[in-house]
Parts: structure tokens; sequence; C-alpha cells
């Protein structure tokens, strides 16, 4: 896992080869940290995060921009 921040300030969050709950678990952390309008990208591998991460999203008031299905990546683009 790793995270980082690119050269436009977006969050990035490396969560590929986690499995539930730990991509939740780590997104809730991030955002839980960030400014409002903050952008953060998450990158994961586990199936279940395209239930679970919009749920969470919905919950904390987060809007899901775009979610884009790569070979082997879920990449979820999230503005708090």
């Amino acid at each position: 896992m790793s995270e980082s921040i690119s050269e436009n300030g977006v969050l990035l969050l490396d969560l590929v080869g986690f499995f539930c709950p730990i991509p939740v678990h780590e997104t809730r952390k991030a955002l839980d940290k960030s400014k409002l309008g903050t952008i953060i990208k998450v990158i994961c591998d586990d199936p279940e995060t395209k239930h679970d991460l919009p749920a969470l999203c919905n919950r904390l008031g987060a809007k899901i921009i775009e979610i884009e299905e790569r070979v082997g990546e879920i990449i979820f683009t999230i503005q708090k």
C-alpha cells in the first residue's frame, strides 16, 4: 500500500493486493484527513470495491467522479 500526492495535488492511494476491508478503511482514513474539495484516486484490484467504495462515499457525502476499470485494476476518482 502506498499513499502519495501527484504534481497536480491529487492524493493517490495504491491499494492493489489488499482485500476487504482494507481498501474501504484506507479510503475512509484518506477522506477523513482531507480538506473539502480534495481529489483522491484509489487504485485497487478487489472486485468488492466496486460496491463497497460507492457505498462508503454515499455515507460520507463524497462524490465519485469516475470509475475506470483496467485489466486487473479498478481506479476510483473521488472528490471529498
